[in-house]
């Protein structure tokens, strides 16, 4: 696939050390849960970074939750952008995505919420059943979050002292379906030994769809 340029359209502070990035979508077959190449010049050398899809309907519009890295060579510059700014992105790629399943079961870790959230919103605006467990000492996308939540979605909030299994356990029953899980390494095998320690033979199907961001 060849990298396009996609225009700036919001840029926004969606809570703890993270931001969502929305660009224009040259993607109409964007899938959320799907992820994206996107490049940017910094001082003279073009930075490449993947970022997973947080928008329910990215065939319209990309939007990407990104944590913030002080110290990383892309993340501080894409927190900069104003709409109207340019970005080359590229794709989409992965194989962890919605596929239209009709009761969906999401665990997240840190910007992991992002692509939950997608998912979550696409499956109950479809009226489907979802399920989110997200894990952050400082959650992000709160008014998101209460937003689906409202619309029905079974949501469990946790910190990274609380009880995962317990919550999976949980959601797993209230919901079932397909299993997805995203975030960063150390979380995603908290949350696959969660699955594996619940009953989920007659309640999700297949394998979960996993992505790791790390």
């Amino acid at each position: 696939m060849e990298a396009v340029e996609a225009e700036v359209l919001r840029n926004e502070d969606v809570g703890g050390d993270n931001f969502a990035l929305t660009v224009e979508s040259p993607f109409p077959d964007a899938r959320p849960g799907q992820f994206v190449q996107v490049a940017l010049d910094v001082d003279g050398a073009r930075v490449v970074r993947h970022y997973t899809i947080s928008s329910p309907y990215p065939d319209d519009e990309l939007e990407f939750t990104v944590e913030i890295d002080p110290e990383g060579e892309l993340s501080p510059r894409l927190q900069e952008l104003e709409p109207g700014d340019v970005v080359e992105v590229d794709g989409p790629y992965g194989r962890s995505y919605l596929e239209d399943e009709d009761a969906v079961t999401v665990l997240s870790g840190g910007p992991g919420v992002g692509p939950a959230l997608a998912i979550a919103e696409r499956a109950v605006d479809r009226e489907g059943e979802a399920a989110v467990v997200y894990e952050d000492d400082e959650p992000a996308h709160r008014s998101r979050l209460e937003d689906v939540e409202a619309e029905g979605c079974h949501l469990e909030i946790l910190s990274p002292d609380d009880d995962l299994v317990s919550a999976v356990d949980a959601a797993v029953e209230e919901v079932g379906g397909q299993v997805f899980v995203y975030g960063f390494s150390e979380f995603v095998d908290r949350a696959l030994d969660a699955v594996d320690a619940v009953e989920t033979q007659d309640d999700t199907d297949d394998e979960p769809k996993v992505e790791r961001f790390d």
